[in-house]
């Protein structure tokens, strides 16, 4: 009985890596509107930020593996193994999107190509998200062989994404009346979240072994629950409350807003990994 903070280099891989994705779609359907030379150059020398989030991302996951030959060692089994579609989607996804950021800032990306390019590595980064969620569909852990995984993984990718994209538009000087749609997305993905909370707090009363009972596996499950929502609440408050008084964002508001929702789902993370529950025999009913 516990938490999954042990699990910290976990958590920060896959959150740091779902909200860099859900930015980059952002960024990417800015790209892809129409607009002005000057600010297709603003918004590549903002995108520079997810590469350097995304490194993050993967040497926390090296750390976690112990060393980067076993990172290497992990593709062994690309196609076959769970853990090296993982590994190696992220990898496509990463490199993908640095070599079009490379590119474009040293204006070597034809424009109809770049279009191709930034669709290609949308999806890349949708495939990234649902490798990550095959990781932990695994049938001897009832906790997380169910549909609560993708939920949290996706609604990470919907929160998250939204807010560090918004930022980077931000730093990037961009407006637009599209930009008013990011919030409504991050605040509709928090309303679902909690009624997952609710339902996966139910469901887990009835997934039983002989031995442990999946409820007693956190037992501070509700307080770190609401912890999560209520700093996922506050961070798109400091987002939403300049909008709605006419506003643009502080910048330092929006980092503000960012460290507030990725502490947020860190706390989720925990709560996922905490709920870890390999069995032999399990009783779901």
């Amino acid at each position: 009985m516990g938490n999954g903070w042990h699990e910290w280099p976990l958590m920060v891989f896959t959150v740091l890596g779902q909200c860099v994705v859900g930015a980059f779609i952002v960024l990417a359907i800015a790209l892809l509107t129409r607009r002005s030379e000057e600010e297709y150059r603003r918004i590549h020398l903002s995108m520079f930020f997810l590469w350097v989030l995304m490194a993050v991302a993967f040497i926390a996951s090296v750390l976690h593996l112990g060393s980067p030959l076993r990172a290497f060692n992990s593709l062994n089994r690309l196609g076959a193994s769970p853990l090296s579609n993982e590994i190696g989607s992220g990898s496509l996804f990463f490199a993908l999107g640095g070599i079009y950021w490379l590119l474009a800032v040293l204006n070597k990306m034809p424009s109809a190509l770049g279009k191709v390019w930034l669709i290609v590595t949308m999806v890349a980064g949708v495939g990234f998200v649902y490798a990550m969620c095959r990781v932990y569909e695994i049938n001897t852990v009832p906790t997380w062989d169910n549909a609560y995984t993708a939920f949290h993984f996706g609604l990470t990718v919907l929160i998250g994404g939204p807010v560090l994209g918004y930022l980077l538009l931000r730093s990037a000087d961009i407006n637009g009346c599209a930009l008013r749609l990011l919030p409504v997305i991050s605040v509709t993905a928090l309303v679902v979240s909690m009624s997952v909370v609710v339902m996966q707090s139910a469901s887990l009363a009835s997934i039983n072994s002989a031995v442990q009972a999946a409820s007693a596996l956190i037992p501070q499950y509700g307080m770190l629950s609401v912890s999560r929502l209520v700093l996922i609440a506050l961070g798109l408050g400091c987002w939403i409350c300049p909008l709605i008084l006419r506003k643009r964002p502080a910048i330092a508001s929006m980092v503000l807003a960012f460290a507030l929702v990725f502490a947020g789902e860190l706390i989720g993370r925990a709560i996922f990994y905490g709920l870890h529950m390999t069995v032999g025999m399990a009783v779901s009913g």
